[in-house]
């Protein structure tokens, strides 16, 4: 069994907010001030994850604005006042839209990126003294920014495409990787959502009027990216992980479509050791792709929504695991939320108690089917 499949109880990361993180964010809060709040809150839901019988541990993503913003804080050359204009769907059922805030808090490349902290630079030391158990550390894909930051007119001065932005993303990336990789995280995860566009024919489209790229060019520049990122994280002892998702803004998404399109290239190419996959709803296909997987990789399926409150049952997620182990092992299985409960500091459409029972279903659920 590969040393991987112990996390069975698994989770994306970011956790809800409480109001006193969001306040002192909102009122501009002195660093000393925002770091004991932030401290104060990663502590309560470390205690709170052990509590639950969870296997890996994450500081819910508290000190960040939203789940890419470690890489934008650490990075000079994003313009927070501008952005991509694109939208997301409400729901499944409703062609409402609403303006992407995601895009709009990355902001757009002006200007040749230069590091000037580490990533993970104000989450690492306090986990490593306070987490009673596995740390995961979550960081955004390479792959997100030439999708969200590029922008004609103003990127193309500095990078002549959306590929050359993507080559020095993931060079910074890589360097911070390898120092990451090796200072006692027991999980790295990259969270790439942004391979949804290939899912979805609007997306695609997206890609070849809008960002003007071939997506058979920018699908195999994204696998690279992401492996070469995964190369420089490989360590013995370190579980790498991609978690996929289309969209967590509030509760909205932006993409729908099955794994098909990309399945047999995404599952075989990609060096790692699992796949979160999101699984919640129609939206995300059937089990069919996971055919692809090979045997020495592991799916955390996303059967149970970090977007609505309504709880799943027990049941429901026990017949799903069994349809999803009729096309690969049990023993290649693994369960979490579909992503995560904060992708934006906002947070999705539900209470804490809410994610702390969907939390508590994933470990109990985990604990039958695996022990």
């Amino acid at each position: 069994m590969s040393p991987n499949s112990k996390y069975r109880a698994d989770h994306v990361g970011s956790f809800l907010r409480p109001a006193e993180l969001l306040n002192a964010r909102s009122r501009g809060a002195s660093p000393e001030e925002l770091d004991s709040v932030e401290d104060k809150h990663i502590q309560r839901v470390l205690e709170k994850q052990q509590e639950l019988g969870l296997d890996v541990f994450t500081d819910g993503e508290f000190r960040r604005t939203n789940f890419m913003s470690d890489f934008t804080d650490a990075v000079e050359g994003f313009d927070p006042g501008d952005a991509v204009p694109r939208h997301w769907d409400e729901s499944a059922k409703e062609a409402a839209k609403k303006p992407d805030a995601v895009s709009k808090i990355a902001g757009i490349v002006n200007a040749r990126l230069r590091q000037r902290q580490p990533l993970t630079g104000r989450e690492l030391p306090y986990l490593k003294q306070h987490a009673p158990g596995p740390i995961k550390m979550t960081l955004p894909s390479a792959t997100q920014f030439p999708a969200i930051s590029f922008k004609y007119g103003v990127t193309d001065a500095v990078y002549r495409d959306p590929f050359a932005l993507l080559e020095d993303v993931t060079a910074i990336m890589t360097e911070d990787l390898k120092t990451l990789a090796g200072s006692g995280v027991s999980y790295l995860q990259i969270d790439a959502p942004r391979y949804s566009y290939f899912l979805d024919p609007k997306w695609c489209e997206w890609m070849n009027t809008e960002l003007r790229v071939d997506t058979d060019a920018m699908l195999t520049a994204s696998l690279r990216a992401d492996n070469a990122c995964f190369a420089a994280a490989s360590q013995p002892g370190v579980t790498l992980a991609i978690h996929l998702c289309r969209g967590n803004n509030r509760s909205h998404w932006y993409a729908q479509g099955g794994y098909d399109a990309i399945a047999e290239r995404l599952f075989n190419e990609l060096a790692v050791d699992r796949f979160l996959l999101e699984y919640d709803d129609d939206r995300s296909g059937n089990f069919a792709p996971l055919r692809f997987v090979p045997k020495n990789k592991m799916v955390v399926l996303g059967l149970v929504s970090s977007k609505v409150a309504l709880l799943e049952t027990k049941q429901d997620l026990l017949r799903r695991i069994d349809e999803a182990a009729k096309v690969i092992p049990l023993e290649q299985l693994a369960l979490s939320p579909q992503c995560g409960f904060a992708s934006t500091m906002e947070g999705n459409n539900l209470t804490e108690a809410d994610q702390w029972a969907k939390l508590q279903l994933v470990v109990e659920t985990a604990r039958e089917v695996w022990g």
